[in-house]
């Protein structure tokens, strides 16, 4: 069914959705005539699969300035995310910040970077522009509705101290993980850790330790856990700056082989650790 230009499928007799899930993403989506587009298929309410729909959003943003400082790439995500759920849900934000996913320490939901097209090469700057986009994501209902909510309206993205100016929101399409294998090409750096130590696509433990974080998300998810990740390639090593730290991870494109579900959330959530801080967004 189309209403309005969307696609709406599995509707009562008002069209409106009749799963509760989808229907929060749907009457958030149609409050905000300022969405440029918006498709998306049945995704279960919160006692539903969690990972049975299209659950990543991209916002496109334009920056006011030309330059963002470096440690605002990857330390201003966390609040970012934290901002739109609490505007929408508080006591989802508060769970999520003190104890993770009920409690599970966990938080399933993960957020690129701000990427700009047209900046050209900047050394030792990250580079902005009027044409910019950051994608947001979770395979539970409940958070990915709130975060819905939250860009519902939004004229503005503060992102650490840069105020981005939201040009459009879109719910993208969801991926047939069907046979049961996908490749992940990860747009920020997977953060894999053995002990103390970051490790890279080239260390030994990587794989190892890399499985067994996506396992442990299976886990939380109710997911087949059976997983095997392989690196088809990577990029150099990067650091960067967050609060109370840093991080060193590399870009990665990775074949992960798992139950269909468990491919679809890891597409909405992320791959290794620090989603919500922007790392291991996969394209």
């Amino acid at each position: 069914m189309s209403v309005a230009g969307r696609i709406v499928p599995s509707v009562d007799g008002r069209g409106h959705p009749r799963c509760g899930g989808m229907r929060l993403l749907f009457d958030a989506a149609t409050r905000s005539g300022w969405y440029s587009r918006c498709v998306m298929r049945r995704v279960g309410c919160a006692a539903c699969r969690a990972v049975e729909g299209v659950m990543r959003f991209r916002v496109d943003v334009a920056a006011p300035a030309a330059e963002m400082p470096w440690r605002d790439v990857h330390g201003a995500a966390r609040g970012v995310v934290y901002g739109l759920i609490g505007d929408a849900d508080r006591s989802l934000a508060e769970e999520l910040h003190t104890a993770g996913w009920r409690g599970s320490g966990l938080r399933p939901v993960g957020v690129s970077r701000p990427v700009f097209a047209g900046t050209g090469r900047g050394h030792g700057k990250y580079l902005m522009s009027e044409h910019g986009s950051i994608w947001l994501g979770s395979p539970v209902p409940d958070i990915a509705a709130a975060l819905v909510r939250g860009l519902a309206g939004r004229r503005e993205l503060r992102w650490g101290a840069t105020a981005l100016a939201v040009r459009g929101v879109q719910v993208e399409g969801a991926v047939d993980h069907s046979c049961g294998e996908a490749e992940f090409a990860a747009v920020t750096p997977v953060l894999v850790k053995h002990e103390s130590r970051f490790l890279l696509p080239g260390d030994a433990e990587y794989l190892g330790c890399l499985a067994r974080n996506l396992r442990h998300k299976a886990d939380l998810l109710g997911l087949p856990p059976d997983v095997r990740a392989e690196v088809l390639d990577a990029g150099p090593r990067r650091r960067f700056d967050v609060p109370g730290g840093f991080r060193i991870g590399a870009e990665a494109r990775i074949r992960v082989s798992g139950a269909p579900p468990l491919l679809d959330a890891l597409r909405d959530w992320g791959l290794g650790l620090e989603n919500i801080q922007g790392f291991g967004w996969p394209r």
